[in-house]
């Protein structure tokens, strides 16, 4: 009797673990899944991290790095262009780089070295990181997150794609206060065919001008909180690092957009006054036509000798030439 008991007894016990293996397992599965679901869908407001500074690690390469903004460590991807890998670990992506560019996989991996010493560059004075928090995946064990990045000189992807070290692909979304992403493309690719024109960065690695820089004053974008929310202090103002805060889509701005409402001025612009080659985009998108986009082709497109030569601005016709010239000096 005692060796049924116990026969009984192991069998209980044998069942009883696996159910309750099966068990631990199970909420560990949905504890992860979890986890990667809250990841990926990130922030519906764009989270600003202001006076962040670029941590050097190996992993760092010309659209992903790592960065802290106050004691915490982040690994940012950046939005809409993507410059080509570091190394040969992923040949088949460098294939694909090359090929875009016209250049070999050894010269996408002279490009990719260039890209990440150029972001080393611009990221070595403090920059402010616009992001939803949504999960770029990768695979370091630190979460990567897709942003849209500030320098002193405006977006850092704009200014790779002018240099000609990277090319408009990967995740897309709207910048901050842009209503669709088709926009800053079109700004991107007007960037990417004067690299081509200059022959710079990649668009020149066969000519020997990888590392020359564009020459011409471009009008790289900027994003800036809305007057409007709330009044800044100066103890704000003078703050290391700021904390992380959400805001609606709606109050985050480019700085180009505050003037949006301020259209109806263009009626007063007076004729045969405005100077093409020092113009702002403010005075730009006074002048009947010129809307915010065709203002940064503008600025994009000078040095001009004069105003007639707008004809050769990207998106400007006969018809629009006529409309907008009389007032151009």
């Amino acid at each position: 009797m005692s060796q049924i008991r116990a026969g009984r007894l192991i069998l209980r016990f044998s069942i009883f673990s696996r159910v309750g293996v099966s068990a631990i397992i199970a909420v560990a599965v949905l504890g992860a899944s979890a986890v990667h679901v809250a990841a990926r869908d990130g922030s519906k407001d764009w989270v600003v991290l202001e006076n962040c500074r670029l941590i050097t690690n190996p992993a760092n390469d010309g659209d992903s790095f790592h960065a802290s903004a106050g004691a915490k460590e982040y690994l940012f991807r950046l939005y809409l262009v993507d410059a080509p890998e570091t190394d040969a670990r992923n040949p088949g992506r460098l294939i694909e780089q090359g090929k875009y560019f016209g250049i070999t996989v050894p010269q996408a991996i002279e490009v990719g070295q260039a890209a990440k010493e150029f972001i080393q560059e611009k990221l070595s004075q403090p920059f402010t990181v616009f992001t939803h928090m949504s999960d770029a995946m990768g695979q370091s064990r630190l979460e990567r997150f897709y942003a849209f990045v500030e320098t002193k000189e405006g977006d850092l992807g704009e200014q790779l794609m002018r240099n000609g070290l990277a090319r408009s692909y990967g995740f897309k979304t709207a910048p901050p206060g842009i209503q669709s992403s088709r926009i800053e493309l079109e700004k991107l690719q007007q960037f990417e065919n004067e690299a081509r024109q200059d022959k710079i960065g990649a668009w020149g690695v066969n000519d020997g001008r990888l590392h020359a820089r564009a020459q011409t004053p471009s009008a790289f974008s900027s994003f800036v909180p809305e007057v409007k929310s709330r009044p800044r202090s100066p103890r704000a103002d003078s703050s290391a690092v700021a904390s992380p805060i959400q805001q609606p889509v709606a109050s985050i701005l480019r700085s180009s957009s505050v003037e949006t409402n301020k259209s109806h001025a263009k009626e007063k612009t007076p004729l045969g006054k405005i100077d093409i080659n020092t113009a702002t985009e403010k005075e730009l998108t006074k002048v009947p036509g010129i809307g915010h986009v065709m203002a940064a082709r503008i600025i994009a497109a000078r040095p001009f000798r004069n105003a007639d030569d707008l004809k050769r601005v990207s998106g400007i016709g006969d018809k629009k030439y006529a409309q907008i010239r009389p007032y151009f000096q």
